[in-house]
């Protein structure tokens, strides 16, 4: 670890994994997105060793690691977490983990002016549901068939934001998703980096990612372990 150095920037939460390299005071200087797919575990090293190699910035270069925890499903948020918190314990780095969700708001928030309490933000849970998320609050599952409630009153009326989502949600909201998802890497490196700069990072043992959904297997073992699912999220 070196103090000072750039910070590596990880999100796998969404169909398109995306990594980034920034400066400790929130400065992005490269994003790199990809379609991920369901081969994170193949691509996912050899693209953060190339965005190093690029850069010239070795892995004892780094002074800190951002990651985004979610919501998302299991494959994507499995594998890209794992590989930071292994970076983090190899390399003797301080991680922090923020919710893909609040970032993306933070993002469509930016990019249109508003404030992030009047952004309303869907995602995927399933072939059916959506997960819903909104600032300050946890994301909840939104059965199929369910629309969000959306307060179109006063100044600041909600704006509806989908991030992969295409065909399950308007189409204007589905653009913002793509606007937001393209300012994911900025969004998650000013809250990584003020809270890094803090000394506010995460216990690598507490930081678990909030799926929305879970392979069948996985699903009936914690059930049977007497871990609490209700819809597609877990509670721990």
């Amino acid at each position: 670890m070196t103090a000072g150095g750039p910070i590596l920037v990880v999100d796998t939460a969404t169909t398109r994994a995306v990594i980034a390299l920034g400066t400790p005071k929130g400065l992005l200087l490269e994003q790199r997105s990809w379609v991920a797919g369901y081969r994170h575990g193949e691509e996912l090293l050899v693209r953060l060793e190339a965005l190093l190699r690029d850069r010239a910035v070795s892995p004892a270069d780094l002074g800190g690691l951002v990651v985004g925890t979610g919501p998302g499903a299991f494959t994507g948020l499995r594998v890209g977490i794992a590989t930071v918190k292994g970076l983090a314990h190899a390399l003797a780095l301080p991680l922090v983990g923020i919710a893909t969700g609040h970032a993306l708001i933070d993002a469509a928030a930016a990019a249109t002016g508003r404030s992030p309490d009047a952004i309303v933000l869907l995602q995927p849970a399933g072939l059916a549901d959506r997960v819903l998320s909104r600032s300050g609050e946890p994301p909840r599952i939104l059965p199929g068939g369910m629309e969000p409630e959306l307060d179109h009153s006063g100044a600041q009326a909600d704006t509806l934001v989908a991030v992969d989502l295409d065909g399950r949600a308007p189409l204007d909201a589905t653009a913002l998703g793509e606007t937001a998802r393209d300012g994911l890497a900025t969004a998650l490196l000013a809250v990584g980096a003020a809270r890094l700069a803090a000394g506010d990072a995460d216990d690598l043992a507490r930081l678990v990612p909030e799926y929305v959904t879970l392979p069948r297997g996985v699903r009936a073992a914690l059930a049977d372990s007497g871990v609490e699912l209700s819809g597609g999220t877990t509670r721990r």
